[in-house]
C-alpha cells in the first residue's frame, strides 16, 4: 500500500472499465487524482501486480470533510480485505488532515457497494434522484471518524 504516482494512471486508466464488468467507468477517474490529489489517492499491490486504488481528497470548501471520488479493487483480490485497507489508508490521512466526516456516493443499483460502505461504518445519508444530472441518481453516505 502507497500514495500513488502520475504514472499510475496510465496503469490503471486501462483496467477500470474490465473491473467494472464492461460498464465505461473510465470517465470517472480523471487523471488529476494521481497529479493534484496523490497525498490521498493510494495503490494497493500484490508483488508487481495492481490489487486495487482509491482516489479521494481533503475538501477545500468543507475544511471538516474529506472524500471518496473513486476505489476499485482488482476482480482477483476481491473479498481479501484490499478495499477495507485501502479504505482505512484514506480514513487516516483525512484524521492527518484534522477531518472528521468522510463522504462518498455510490449508484442505488450497485448494492455490493452500498453494502461494502455500511459494512465499513458508514451511513446512508439520502438517495438523491438526479444527482449527477438526469439518470444520475446517488446514495449519498457518510462516516464520522473517532
Amino acid at each position: 500500500m502507497r500514495t500513488a504516482r502520475p504514472a499510475d494512471y496510465d496503469r490503471i486508466a486501462p483496467l477500470v472499465d474490465a473491473w467494472w464488468g464492461g460498464r465505461q467507468m473510465l470517465d470517472m477517474l480523471p487523471r488529476l487524482f494521481f497529479v493534484h490529489f496523490s497525498d490521498t489517492a493510494f495503490v494497493a499491490e500484490d508483488g508487481a501486480e495492481l490489487a486495487g486504488f482509491l482516489a479521494g481528497f481533503l475538501s477545500q470548501s468543507k475544511p471538516d470533510e474529506a472524500y471518496i471520488h473513486f476505489a476499485g479493487v482488482s476482480p482477483g483480490h476481491r473479498g481479501r480485505g484490499v478495499g477495507r485497507l485501502l479504505y482505512e489508508r484514506f480514513f487516516d490521512a483525512a484524521r492527518a488532515g484534522s477531518r472528521s466526516v468522510v463522504r462518498c456516493v455510490t449508484a442505488p443499483v450497485n448494492e455490493r457497494s452500498v453494502a461494502f460502505h455500511r459494512a465499513l461504518g458508514f451511513a446512508v445519508d439520502a438517495v438523491a434522484e438526479g444527482y449527477d444530472g438526469r439518470g444520475g441518481d446517488r446514495v449519498l453516505m457518510s462516516k464520522r471518524l473517532a
